[in-house]
């Protein structure tokens, strides 16, 4: 098979979808990689070394696009690339459908097939491990990023995390308690914040009360408990776990931000999913908060983007193997042999085939295995 590595265009997205021994483990298995010069430079791979690789370098991206019969991305294909898709073509990537109804009917139109990352189960079909690892930095990230635009200079309240002694910590509430939310407890605790996780799952907030004990609070997450908890918030993180492919609820309700302290700031791990607060909207890291009655919000769609070394090869870790096995086997004997692989299927011959994005969307919805006999 013929796999094609373009640069990412999103707005300061430095990540790429294959690292050069990735690209070296798709030669191996027989495919011939085309790679888009400066592809890997955000993220600290040089050409020569995709070069090294087996990879075959090429000055445009559109080349690759066109030669290619499977492209391997890290973020959603943005409307400038729409003019790429064609039928039979496989994209590789994170898509976030249920939140782009636009990129779904491109990609219909085009019968564009789209394997997406989030939607692909782990073994025994248990757990999202593509996005496993990028809710692991995104969690940590939050955290951070939160903690600077608490500063005075960004716009936020001036109060430092964990402060100093003699003087009181700041309050981090963490909304929902999957994996972004644990490594985001992780982080705050870890600055000296005073931490209050919220979730519906009284195994998850057993866990993590095993796990940090008296270090955290843990409340079950009633509409009730929420609000409290956001009337002594400094710093909130939602993350919410979300069923594949649906988009998120709105946790957070704008009259919700009268309560909050001037200042205070709402971070949005599941922004690509729709968001889990009413006054959220996507920001880039090149203008990443906006405010909303004194309240800031930290909305930015690919926060493990300002990590890009890390995040490519935590990425490519879960990513790689499926890929691999796709250009192997082929699409569909891949999907067929694999019901894990198969739920990360969404479009494919011109037909929506995943349910939850299906039911977001109101568009209907195709069995991809029926599709394919």
């Amino acid at each position: 098979m013929i796999v094609g590595l373009p640069k990412e265009i999103k707005n300061n997205e430095f990540r790429v979808g294959l690292t050069p021994d990735a690209v070296g483990e798709y030669v191996r298995a027989g495919n011939t990689v085309y790679v888009e010069k400066g592809a890997g430079l955000g993220a600290g791979f040089e050409d020569a070394e995709y070069e090294a690789a087996g990879g075959k370098l090429l000055d445009r991206a559109e080349d690759v696009w066109a030669k290619a019969d499977m492209i391997v991305k890290v973020k959603e294909p943005l409307e400038s690339e729409y003019k790429y898709f064609r039928e039979g073509l496989i994209i590789y990537t994170y898509f976030h459908l249920a939140a782009d109804k636009a990129l779904t009917e491109a990609l219909l139109k085009s019968r564009t097939t789209a394997m997406a990352y989030e939607t692909i189960l782990g073994p025994g079909g248990k757990g999202l491990p593509c996005l496993y690892c990028m809710s692991e930095i995104a969690g940590r990230m939050a955290v951070l990023e939160g903690a600077k635009y608490l500063e005075k200079t960004y716009g936020g309240r001036g109060v430092m995390l964990g402060a100093v002694p003699g003087c009181d910590k700041a309050d981090v509430v963490i909304i929902g308690a999957g994996n972004a939310g644990i490594n985001a407890c992780r982080m705050a605790v870890g600055l000296g914040a005073r931490v209050t996780v919220l979730d519906i799952n009284h195994q998850r907030l057993a866990y993590l009360d095993e796990v940090f004990g008296t270090q955290i609070t843990t409340l079950y997450s009633s509409r009730a408990n929420l609000l409290k908890a956001l009337q002594k918030a400094d710093l909130v993180i939602g993350c919410v776990m979300l069923a594949p492919g649906r988009e998120c609820e709105k946790l957070v309700h704008r009259e919700d931000l009268k309560l909050m302290k001037k200042g205070a700031v709402l971070v949005d791990i599941v922004i690509d999913q729709g968001g889990c607060y009413e006054t959220s909207h996507p920001t880039t890291h090149a203008d990443p908060v906006y405010e909303v009655d004194g309240i800031l919000h930290y909305c930015v769609a690919n926060i493990p983007g300002s990590v890009p070394r890390t995040s490519t090869e935590a990425l490519v870790n879960s990513t790689l193997a499926h890929g691999v096995q796709i250009t192997r086997l082929g699409l569909e004997k891949a999907c067929l042999a694999d019901p894990c692989l198969m739920s990360g299927l969404n479009t494919y011959k011109g037909k929506l085939t995943f349910q939850a994005v299906a039911e977001a969307l109101d568009i209907p919805y195709a069995d991809p295995a029926a599709l394919m006999k």
